[in-house]
């Protein structure tokens, strides 16, 4: 499988879309990533850490402690309003991009 370069800030776009539902530790939000792309985006730790502190020093998530589904510590990451909104304009902003993309793609 070849892999795919993403956009600048496309990743935050993903974490925020990931974590509208509901709170989730890293290591799922990596794998719901995962999952959902049908494994075409798997993010690494050295890119997700870094990406969640910048969204949390930016006021778009809040973490917490607590247990994982195997009862080990971890640190939980939702949402903020900040956050709901920052998602909003970003989902904007994808939108009138891979349009403008497939408007491109489709030309001879």
């Amino acid at each position: 499988m070849n892999k795919v370069d993403m956009l600048q800030g496309t990743l935050d776009m993903l974490i925020l879309k990931t974590l509208n539902q509901e709170a989730m530790h890293g290591f799922a939000i990596a794998q719901r990533i995962r999952q959902v792309t049908d494994e075409v985006i798997r993010v690494g730790e050295g890119s997700l850490y870094p990406a969640l502190s910048r969204m949390g020093k930016r006021g778009w998530i809040t973490s917490e402690w607590g247990l994982s589904e195997n009862n080990r510590k971890a640190k939980y990451y939702r949402l903020t309003k900040a956050g709901r909104k920052q998602l909003e304009g970003e989902a904007i902003s994808w939108a009138r991009l891979s349009e403008a993309i497939a408007k491109v793609m489709q030309t001879a």
